[in-house]
């Protein structure tokens, strides 16, 4: 089954579904590495600490943009569960029929956010591994476990790239300089107290021009080793590694990890055991920012949830390049009027944006960044991650990552949170800091 023959697309303005059936099957005596031996250049990925999901192909896709792109995504993908034939044993977060997702940060984006159901995925969790293959029914037939192995096998052949030497990595300023974001931190602090703004968002892109080819692959296995604890991502060109899960849903828990407040490992004086504890627990500046982001995520939550998890102290998140304030957040989800619970990609577009990576009042913040930025996000900071039929699902937000634009050409992003307080020059320090996974996956440190 090629990535040409069976695969159905859609507009924003097209209603119809396709029709699709999906089988699956326990993957027998898979390796321990099963995921990080899947990833290829062209694979869709989803994984930490060798639990996830690696798709190939493509048996469906949606595209679509603007005010409306959560809500044609969510009735795309209902319509096309409703048609679907599902045939999953396993039944677990993941198994049977997915989709993976990448939604712009912006509703005045021109990137187009995107649902794509692959023709293959090999998943794997704590209790297992298993294969599903998606297709029309005619290519299903009679499918058996080997001949669903033998295309998993044929399926990583074509998603690969002939291996090539790294090339050579120049960075050069993107649509914001390193100048110009240190203006635009000036400015908004200047417009906090007249906006009646708390916190602000403010990002930045980088261009990485690489002399050769670059390998979506050796970018993700790059950063699944140096950042096992992070969600490494991948979805059409858009790749990284992010520390924050937007949320997970499992069978009606809704889970959330918050990020705010942020340290650089390589600071000077970082090597002290209680450089962290005394420069970002105890920071006035840094334990605000993070308040604002978790008061942000639990105001949302509250109305579709009871019995909401929320601590009343972060704990400090150590990464290979920076310290976090941390804060996981659950509660159980509440049954609509019709019975049914908010899937993984209903909290989504609930969440998106948090105060992580907007500002707060995320309205009000939302108008200011888009006047102080001068810059498309595209994908960056929005929903990337995957949701299937039960609706289950994982949403992180894009952070540590960037986006192919074409083979040789990578954007990478950044963002920093600006409070009262904030130093402009620090923060374009700490905007360099977060792009490092990046830079150290590209080899371009």
């Amino acid at each position: 089954m090629s990535a040409e023959s069976s695969v159905l697309s859609a507009s924003a303005h097209q209603a119809s579904a396709p029709s699709l059936s999906s089988i699956t099957f326990e993957y027998l005596d898979a390796p321990q590495t099963l995921l990080g031996d899947s990833l290829r250049h062209r694979s869709m990925v989803w994984t930490r600490n060798g639990h996830g999901l690696v798709g190939f192909g493509t048996a469906a896709r949606l595209h679509t943009h603007g005010e409306e792109r959560f809500a044609r995504a969510r009735a795309w993908f209902a319509q096309v569960i409703e048609a679907a034939d599902i045939i999953d044993p396993i039944n677990r977060p993941g198994s049977g029929l997915v989709s993976f997702g990448s939604f712009a940060f912006s509703f005045t984006s021109v990137f187009e956010s995107r649902m794509i159901i692959p023709q293959l995925v090999v998943g794997r969790d704590e209790q297992g591994a298993w294969i599903t293959v998606t297709g029309t029914a005619e290519e299903l037939r009679d499918l058996t476990y080997e001949q669903a192995l033998a295309r998993v096998n044929a399926a990583m052949e074509d998603a690969a790239i002939a291996a090539t030497d790294p090339g050579a990595i120049k960075l050069t300023s993107g649509q914001l300089t390193a100048g110009s974001y240190v203006e635009a931190v000036r400015k908004a602090l200047g417009h906090f107290e007249e906006r009646g703004i708390s916190k602000l968002v403010l990002a930045r892109d980088v261009l990485a021009h690489s002399t050769s080819p670059i390998d979506l692959s050796a970018v993700a296995h790059a950063l699944t080793e140096r950042y096992a604890d992070c969600w490494t991502y991948s979805v059409d060109g858009l790749v990284g590694a992010t520390p924050e899960m937007l949320v997970r849903v499992t069978d009606g828990l809704a889970e959330a990890r918050v990020l705010a407040g942020t340290l650089d490992r390589a600071a000077a004086g970082a090597a002290d055991p209680e450089f962290a504890q005394h420069r970002l627990f105890e920071d006035p500046k840094q334990r605000n920012e993070h308040q604002l982001a978790i008061d942000s995520l639990t105001d949302s939550l509250n109305p579709i949830s009871h019995g909401m998890s929320a601590p009343k102290e972060p704990f400090i998140l150590q990464l290979p390049n920076v310290w976090h304030l941390a804060s996981d957040v659950r509660a159980q989800l509440r049954a609509d009027a019709t019975g049914a619970l908010p899937s993984a990609l209903d909290v989504a577009e609930i969440f998106h944006p948090t105060a992580a990576v907007c500002g707060t009042p995320t309205k009000k913040a939302g108008v200011l960044l888009r006047e102080l930025e001068g810059l498309d996000r595209g994908p960056y900071a929005g929903p990337v991650g995957w949701v299937d039929s039960r609706g289950d699902g994982e949403f992180g937000i894009a952070l540590r990552g960037g986006i192919l634009e074409d083979e040789k050409l990578m954007r990478l992003y950044a963002g920093c949170g600006i409070v009262p307080g904030s130093v402009p020059e620090d923060e374009l320090a700490e905007s360099w800091a977060k792009m490092r996974p990046m830079r150290q996956a590209l080899g371009a440190e």
